[in-house]
């Protein structure tokens, strides 16, 4: 097996509508990691200096159900260790499934000061069981992505509690007044993000996060 992991997310486009912008089709470096582990394909259909805007296809994943938490740390250790035990052969075909990347983690932040934020963790599922992923009780089958376009900014260092809403913000500012703002504050009116990791914990060099809006229509 392959080992490390990566963190998240993602969609399908009409490149028609981009034909206008700039920066179409370039955007930010491969990530490390994919150079040896299997990530999910996507295209880039605009990019400028502190975001880019994808387009993934559809595929299978594999997920944890909902995890309240008030700590990312905590929400996504348990999350990893259920995802973790299903590739290691914790499902009904007991088959031992290589690592991909990145590791994705919805994130629905809580409405009070004393309320849980919920988290749901996807591993991407390899080509090899692309159209018949192991099933099990603990983690499931689901297609992603659930909206066409997703908004992304990368960074660095470990991701934690402080810096995930932080480049949330910075993501929303910089998307300020483009022809994507709408759509994503319609769709998104609680500011749900995504964030994905392409790093084991162990990994202290060229780290890649990503934060990531999702949204249907520019």
């Amino acid at each position: 097996m392959k080992m490390g992991f990566g963190l998240v997310f993602l969609l399908v486009l009409s490149l028609g509508v981009f034909d206008v912008c700039e920066g179409k089709g370039k955007g930010y470096e491969e990530a490390v990691n994919c150079k040896r582990l299997e990530c999910a394909p996507y295209e880039v259909v605009h990019s400028q200096k502190d975001y880019e805007i994808r387009s993934y296809t559809t595929s299978m994943w594999i997920s944890t159900p909902p995890l309240n938490s008030s700590s990312y740390k905590d929400a996504v250790g348990r999350g990893f260790n259920i995802l973790f035990a299903y590739i290691q052969g914790n499902n009904n075909q007991r088959a031992k499934i290589d690592m991909t990347a990145p590791v994705l983690v919805d994130i629905f932040p809580s409405t009070g000061p004393s309320c849980n934020s919920s988290f749901i963790m996807y591993f991407y599922v390899p080509t090899k069981y692309q159209n018949n992923p192991p099933l099990s009780a603990q983690a499931h089958q689901v297609k992603l992505p659930k909206h066409k376009y997703a908004a992304v900014r990368r960074f660095g260092g470990f991701m934690d509690d402080s810096n995930i809403p932080t480049q949330a913000l910075a993501l929303r500012r910089s998307l300020k007044g483009t022809p994507w703002e709408t759509s994503i504050s319609t769709k998104n009116r609680a500011l749900t993000y995504s964030v994905a990791g392409y790093n084991s914990p162990f990994e202290y060099e060229n780290r890649v996060n990503e934060v990531i809006f999702w949204f249907d229509r520019p």
